[in-house]
């Protein structure tokens, strides 16, 4: 049990909600947390929400009087606030507010609806004092009204009203109504030398006054040493504590686990197991409709892409993770095997197939095939999904190389070649376009695929997968661009990779003549400016030629993709030479871009083949020292950055965004191919952006600025948790379980690491490493090694 001391200075995010390990939370109607070490109106040590919005804002902090002088502003404390312990619902902090006043003060989010408290005062002056304490209430409600004293049952409470919320404060030890400026408890308390005194306080809101003074009183008799036990025991066996040589590194990977597991919600009618949201803040986790279908993205269901990164933060044996998985496979259909990509606690549904990385996923939960049983449980499912990728409606060429069906399928939904709702994007039919990465991922399931069937002794499974992965292998192969060290996109019907090109740009008019000839087949991109009811219902007819063969298509509505600026279509055919335009639905203020596509941009979905292993060596050391390393292209000081250039100032963010699950999947391919050292590098940097804004900020962001570090997008989301797993390959250390450690290679890093998870202790030296087995057995070998250590 790590005993912390933390500062404003430090590494921090201190959001806590209700843990699904521990209780069952509401997914419709959850209460988030986050504590401020200072700041606010006024300034204070408070305990923060909105319930969802549905406040502007609900605030809990303490004032302390003595001698007729009343603080709450931590700057005023004798002692700041030093953060001692946090786990996901759970937070512990010490301060001095006033000279030889010591106060230990616990945070604990109970449940979705409730959420107390304990203060442990000691008085270590050598004479007695008397002392004020008021536990403040400060609610400022959209509508409803603020906290205000009531008595119920001859305790005096304090109750307010957010829309169908009834908040209720209770404080133990017959507190009186407060005397400050402020909603509050007050509590007056007599300090002997030496002499402790603890007061526990509960807010719960549900939506009757009278049930949330039942639920306040009950938590308050709950006993709240054994439940502070209970929570630092599961964290202690479920988290990996990992001690390096810069403490800002050992708490941006403790305060990873600590979002990661906080971002769990427990099984509902619609999955059988605990599911997650992509972050989980104050601002989120009510559901306006009641039924979660008014949830935005980042709370509407668990997708195969994430569901991969969360797993790489935690134990390889979670059962929550194999319970995630599980959830695929229970709303797999059983038809044609095809699983949903975001299926949610709610019902909701993505409606379009899930990102091929569930059997690489389930090879990892397995702990590399050493469970059996759990690989025999999920094996075959996972072989009806990934063959149900090559269905004639997802490869439209049949050539065993399929298309993505939706951008959110790949990961990176805000890609300018896909995305088409601002100006500077492109917006190309991502069903047009064959791309390296969903070959690399197939590649890789089948790869994971082949070793379940060999361990499983399924021989005809292992020799359809090894033809499918060699039809892939070749596939992504073929993208290979030699002189610029750089898979590429490829059209789906040409397999080509051509330069874009615009052919006209002009008012709209019904009629526009483009008498053009083309080398090479081309695909058309049609981008509408305008707005307004012109827009409605866009209709463009074109006329061309395929080698001298007559071409005619139709583009109606359902065929453009809508955003503010206008609307923007791809063709369905391809042409080498171009006749006519006919315009409909358009008025003369509209303005018309026709242009080829243009498929040669390059982002660092196209460096997805070096996780799956295609590349050779020479290609390998190539796309490594040419394109990952070299300035020019993806080296920039916080990571490999979405695009290796920015190209428009108004793409900036979207450009220069370090997204942390890419960066893990391509170091773990730098890890594959001997590139220890470049991927530690690499891990450094990723490093100093987190830390940063931890610093800073007090938060996770979902991308990271790459010449910056400055956090963008939503706070805390789970796409920018420090990177543990990828951490800990690149040390070269696999736990397996407690009685068994995979070794690889040496420590590439630049201080002794030592990692600690339920009795097992490894440390890597600079040039050996020593486990200790929870039974006391030591085992000592000399780096660089490769072996699998088995405990006794």
């Amino acid at each position: 049990m790590r005993d912390w001391n933390l500062g404003p200075g430090d590494p921090l995010q201190l959001t806590i909600a209700a843990d699904a390990r521990l209780t069952t939370t509401d997914y419709l109607n959850d209460h988030i947390w986050e504590l401020d070490l200072s700041g606010g109106d006024p300034a204070a040590l408070a305990l923060r929400t909105t319930y969802g919005l549905r406040a502007r804002l609900m605030r809990l902090f303490p004032r302390f009087t003595e001698n007729g002088k009343t603080i709450n502003d931590p700057a005023a404390f004798v002692g700041p606030p030093r953060v001692r312990r946090f786990y996901p619902n759970f937070l512990t902090v010490t301060f001095s507010p006033l000279a030889g006043l010591e106060v230990s003060a616990d945070y604990w989010v109970a449940d979705s609806h409730v959420v107390a408290g304990r203060l442990t005062l000691t008085n270590r002056s050598v004479t007695p004092r008397p002392l004020r304490l008021e536990w403040v209430a400060q609610l400022s409600p959209l509508e409803g009204r603020g906290m205000a004293p009531e008595q119920k049952q001859s305790a005096v409470v304090l109750q307010g009203q957010v829309e169908n919320l009834f908040p209720v404060l209770f404080l133990t030890g017959g507190p009186q109504a407060g005397p400050g400026p402020y909603s509050s408890l007050a509590l007056l308390l007599d300090f002997p030398p030496g002499g402790t005194r603890q007061v526990t306080w509960v807010l719960a809101a549900l939506d009757d006054p009278q049930a949330s003074f039942d639920l306040a009183r009950r938590t308050a008799a709950r006993s709240f040493e054994a439940e502070k036990t209970r929570i630092a025991l599961l964290n202690t066996s479920e988290g990996v504590d990992i001690f390096t040589g810069d403490p800002d590194w050992d708490a941006a990977f403790a305060f990873s686990q600590k979002a990661a597991y906080g971002l769990f919600h427990s099984p509902t009618e619609h999955l059988p197991h605990p599911s997650f949201v992509f972050s989980r803040q104050p601002d989120q986790g009510f559901s306006r409709l009641g039924n979660g279908s008014d949830y935005s993205f980042f709370w509407s269901g668990q997708s195969p892409f994430e569901t991969y990164y969360l797993a790489s933060l935690l134990p390889c044996h979670s059962e929550l993770m194999r319970g995630v998985l599980k959830n695929f496979l229970a709303v797999q259909d059983s038809h044609d095997g095809s699983i949903d990509n975001k299926p949610g606690l709610a019902g909701q549904r993505a409606r379009f197939l899930a990102a091929p990385y569930l059997a690489s996923l389930a090879w990892r939960l397995s702990c590399r095939g050493r469970d059996r049983e759990f690989i025999s449980a999920v094996y075959p499912a996972l072989a009806k999904f990934f063959w149900s990728w090559f269905s004639p409606t997802r490869d439209h060429d049949r050539n065993g190389l399929p298309e993505w069906q939706h951008q959110l399928q790949t990961g990176f939904e805000d890609n300018p070649l896909f995305e088409g709702w601002h100006a500077w994007a492109q917006g190309i039919d991502i069903t047009t376009v064959q791309s390296p990465a969903l070959a690399a991922a197939l590649y890789r399931e089948a790869q994971s695929l082949m070793r379940m069937a060999e361990l499983l002794g399924r021989t005809s499974d292992t020799i359809t997968l090894k033809a499918q992965a060699a039809l892939l292998r070749k596939g992504v192969q073929a993208c290979w661009d030699a002189d610029a060290a750089l898979y590429r996109y490829t059209d789906r019907d040409t397999h080509l990779s051509p330069a874009g090109k615009v052919l006209s740009e002009r008012q709209a008019a019904p009629v526009i003549e483009l008498q053009k000839d083309f080398k090479h087949p081309v695909r058309l991109v049609i981008r509408i400016f305008g707005q307004g009811e012109t827009l409605k219902r866009p209709r463009v007819t074109i006329t061309g030629e395929l080698d001298e063969k007559p071409q005619f298509e139709v583009l109606d509505t359902r065929d453009f993709a809508f955003s503010s600026s206008g609307a923007v279509a791809t063709t369905e055919k391809v042409y080498t030479s171009l006749g006519k335009f006919e315009f409909e639905g358009l008025s003369r203020r509209d303005r018309v871009s026709i242009q080829t596509a243009d498929l040669t941009i390059a982002d660092h979905t196209l460096l997805l083949p070096l996780w799956a292993g295609i590349p050779d060596e020479h290609e390998a050391h190539a796309l490594v020292f040419r394109t990952l390393l070299s300035a020019e292209h993806f080296d920039h000081p916080y990571g490999i950055p979405a695009l290796p250039r920015l190209f428009l100032r108004e793409a900036d963010p979207v450009s220069l965004g370090v997204h942390l699950p890419w960066n893990q999947l391509i170091a773990e391919g730098l890890l594959q191919y001997g590139y220890r050292r470049e991927a530690a590098r690499l891990t450094a940097h990723l490093m100093a952006a987190v830390i940063q804004n931890l610093k800073r900020s007090h938060a996770f962001y979902r991308t990271y600025h790459a010449e910056s570090g400055a956090g963008q997008g939503e706070r805390n989301a789970l796409h920018g948790l420090a990177p543990i797993g990828l951490f800990l390959r690149v040390l070269g250390v696999e736990i397996l379980s407690p009685q068994q450690v995979l070794l690889r290679g040496e420590n590439p890093f630049p201080w002794t690491v030592t990692v600690k998870y339920r009795g097992l202790t490894v440390t890597r030296q600079m040039t050996q490493t020593e486990i200790i087995f929870p039974n006391g057995q030591p085992v000592v070998l000399n780096d660089p090694t490769n072996a699998l250590v088995t405990g006794g």
